[in-house]
């Protein structure tokens, strides 16, 4: 199959084209140029024409200029302008002809349309010289020079049609009459200089000079005619030259030759009836001259048109009997061919796209994909190319299959790995608690604060790897949250916490749905804006309503990004990608991108003074009314040492604030009273997110937690009596077959091992008195040092009495 179609159809046909095309470019060309050499000899007749008018009012002109050099009055001028006006129009009419016959030829050959402007340029030039002829400010020279360079160029353009080297006879056309076209200017000019001096009564200085010049030129032109014409067109100019008109004229020029003394001046009309007379003779010599030379431009012109006719009508014969074998051979392959074409379309714009699809998206187990048939079952190389293509498919398809399958399994992988270290997360963070609530060393309890932080930061990470691998987290909460604490839940889950700052803050409340997930993004953002940032900067965070939504801010000072950078940053935010290596170097860009796909939130960075913008939009469908009773701020929103200020150093409700001032003289600490010690470095933020979005006092276990992963330390149930399941379980939708989905650690709540009694513990007297005994030293030290700068409460400083 493959040596016939290459011998029947490849070589033959691009051989035949080939010389095909070279044979017509060749006969095209030639008959283009005959063609357009036709038109342009054609187009001679309206230039002699033109050359004709131009020599009369030329002629005329100089007489008129004689008479009125010899002593003009206005009548001479009125006369003069009566007389040359015919001729003016009767030129421009001849030039509008020339224009009209020249429209056809404005793709002709450079060369022609060059000298056909400088014939325009010169025609211009003697309309504007006209309007100096009566006045006659200007010598006879002048204007009569313009004339001569209308005439000259016309004669220019006359000689300009070229049929080629490979065509003498048409050339020796062309010269023929453009040399008589010549011979009838040079006349035409003796005219003028004879009738000028006929007009003037008086020869110039230097006429008998140019009259000797013209009539040696003239005999030159007539002798190259004579060389180049043929014996019809000189017998024809001899008969003419014998014309008893012609030899009156040609008599009264020889009197103006000065023979032994000084040339007679001729009679003005008298010269000017000859003169006239041998000029329309000598012009329908000229005519019949350029007739010929029309006619056998013609008929050149058409025989290469018919030769070209009849050798391209051959070759598109011969091309027609080539297609009809081609078509003849090609039935038996082009249908199935195009059997093989639809099915190989159908493969790769809907079939292997739509599998993929399928495969990307698939939720539950892979499924089976069934790969069609071919639909070419022939023996030959269509029918093995159709399998090809077939196998080339079901290799796609199982690529893809095992790309879903291994997609699957790390997914689950990595939601197992989540899981677990999500488990012992919550186990260490529960033991924290319990280490906390236990530690009475501030500087001990400190550090507990800044593990159970760093445990708080993994729990993020085993979330981010729970989007990483397209599954929801685990922790939801089941009631609107207040937007400024979730802005501080998010504060709660980064490391430089204490450089963030709250600014103006919009009294808006999430739905608790979301509020997880919207912590995890700012707590990235968050991150991110504090890590490429000096440690001495502080990140601003505002929030205010825009519209039915939202709009949250987080304002830098760091290293900010470059416009590329930006851009493509923007890009991943807007269009979430798709896992991979570079996921990983990049995690948190990626999980706030899914995120925020998740939640329709707008989430874009915009470069700022110093550094970045971090805007993110919530929707208002993530807006919800506040709830009817907020619970109290936890005690673990407080820091440390210094539980009594809050955020910014506002006093909490239920405590009076605590200052470093002086103490009264005399004044000691006693037991039963805490002496007033200068407070300790404040810790800005709580350890954790949740203790910023759970309520003081945590809810029973009738009414359900607020984490469903984590309830905290809430009284478990009664001893004895079993655990009571929630009324509603938590699933995580349901499956192709309909059933629920469980999600992994949402009933945690209901299988709480029970309560043990809390066992009393007396103190020890001895731990009692050294605790006292190093509080007093304290404050000792406190009072011995210097403090330069106290910071003041508004209102003054209040005492644990409530006193100013």
């Amino acid at each position: 199959m493959r040596t016939k179609l290459v011998t029947v159809l490849v070589i033959p046909s691009v051989a035949f084209l080939v010389l095909a095309g070279v044979q017509t470019h060749t006969l095209v060309g030639r008959t283009t140029a005959l063609g357009d050499f036709a038109q342009q000899v054609g187009i001679g007749r309206e230039i002699v024409a033109l050359v004709h008018q131009l020599q009369q009012e030329r002629d005329r002109a100089a007489g008129e200029l004689g008479e009125l050099r010899r002593g003009s009055v206005g009548a001479d001028r009125d006369a003069a302008i009566v007389v040359l006006k015919p001729l003016q129009a009767a030129t421009d009419q001849a030039l509008r002809d020339l224009r009209r016959a020249a429209g056809p030829l404005a793709d002709a050959d450079a060369s022609w349309r060059v000298a056909y402007s400088e014939v325009l340029e010169a025609y211009d030039q003697v309309a504007y010289i006209r309007a100096a002829i009566p006045p006659a400010v200007l010598g006879s020279d002048t204007i009569l020079s313009n004339y001569h360079r209308a005439v000259d160029a016309l004669l220019r353009l006359l000689a300009e049609p070229s049929p080629g080297e490979d065509r003498p006879a048409l050339s020796d056309a062309v010269l023929r009459y453009v040399q008589l076209a010549r011979v009838k200017e040079l006349s035409s000019r003796v005219r003028a200089q004879l009738y000028e001096a006929a007009r003037a009564g008086r020869y110039g200085l230097e006429d008998q000079v140019v009259l000797t010049d013209l009539r040696a030129q003239q005999l030159t032109a007539l002798g190259a005619f004579r060389v180049a014409a043929t014996t019809e067109q000189v017998r024809r100019y001899d008969e003419t030259s014998t014309d008893p008109a012609f030899l009156a004229a040609t008599r009264l020029e020889e009197q103006s030759l000065a023979v032994g003394a000084a040339p007679s001046v001729l009679p003005a009309p008298q010269w000017w009836a000859a003169g006239e007379q041998r000029q329309e003779l000598l012009r329908r010599v000229e005519a019949s001259v350029l007739d010929d030379a029309v006619r056998q431009a013609d008929e050149v012109s058409a025989a290469q048109l018919r030769t070209t006719l009849l050798v391209v009508g051959s070759i598109l014969s011969v091309l027609l009997v080539a297609l009809l074998i081609s078509v003849l051979v090609g039935r038996s392959i082009a249908r199935s061919m195009r059997l093989l074409r639809g099915q190989a379309l159908r493969i790769a714009q809907l079939e292997l796209p739509d599998a993929l699809d399928r495969l990307r998206t698939v939720t539950g187990g892979v499924p089976t994909i069934e790969v069609p048939p071919a639909v070419v079952r022939s023996l030959d190389e269509i029918g093995e190319l159709a399998e090809a293509f077939v196998a080339v498919h079901r290799s796609a398809v199982n690529v893809a299959v095992e790309q879903a399958t291994t997609r699957r399994n790390v997914n689950a992988m990595f939601v197992n790995l989540a899981r677990r270290s999500q488990v012992l997360v919550e186990r260490q963070l529960e033991l924290l608690d319990d280490l906390e609530r236990e530690e009475s060393d501030p500087d001990q309890l400190e550090n507990l604060f800044k593990l159970d932080h760093l445990a708080a930061r993994m729990r993020r990470n085993d979330d981010s790897l729970l989007v990483l691998a397209g599954t929801e987290s685990t922790r939801r909460w089941n009631r609107p949250v207040g937007l400024g604490a979730m802005l501080l839940a998010a504060s709660a889950e980064i490391e430089q916490y204490e450089r963030v700052r709250h600014g103006a803050v919009a009294d808006l409340h999430v739905v608790g749905h979301a509020v997880g997930e919207l912590v995890h993004v700012l707590a990235e953002l968050l991150e991110n804006a504090t890590s490429f940032s000096r440690p001495d900067t502080v990140v601003a965070v505002t929030a205010r309503a825009e519209g039915a939504g939202a709009l949250i801010e987080i304002t830098d000072r760091g290293l900010g990004m470059s416009p590329a950078a930006l851009a493509e940053a923007n890009a991943v935010l807007a269009t979430p990608p798709a896992a991979d290596v570079a996921t990983v170097e990049r995690m948190g860009l990626f999980v706030v991108s899914h995120l925020a796909a998740r939640l329709r939130v707008e989430v874009r960075l915009d470069g700022g003074e110093d550094g970045l913008v971090a805007r993110v939009r919530l929707p208002g469908d993530l807006l919800a009314p506040a709830p009817e009773r907020e619970a109290p701020a936890p005690a673990r929103m407080l820091t440390a040492s210094a539980a009594g200020t809050t955020w910014d150093g506002a006093p909490v409700a239920g405590r009076p604030p605590v200052w470093g001032g002086a103490r009264p003289a005399g004044e000691l600490p006693v037991a039963g009273r805490r002496p007033e010690v200068p407070p300790r470095q404040a810790r800005s933020v709580p350890v954790r997110a949740e203790d910023v979005l759970a309520p003081a006092a945590r809810p029973s276990a009738a009414t359900g937690g607020g984490w469903w992963s984590r309830q905290g330390p809430s009284p478990g149930p009664v001893p004895g009596s079993s655990p009571t399941p929630p009324a509603v379980p938590v699933t995580g939708g349901t499956n192709e077959r309909g059933l629920p989905v469980r999600v992994p650690m949402a009933q945690l709540s209901a299988v709480r091992r029970p309560e043990q009694p809390a066992v009393r513990h007396d103190p020890d007297p001895e731990a009692v008195g050294g605790m006292l005994s190093r509080l007093y030293s304290g404050v000792r030290r406190a009072e011995a040092e210097d403090t330069t700068e106290i910071s003041m409460p508004p209102g003054g400083v209040r005492t644990e009495g409530g006193q100013r």
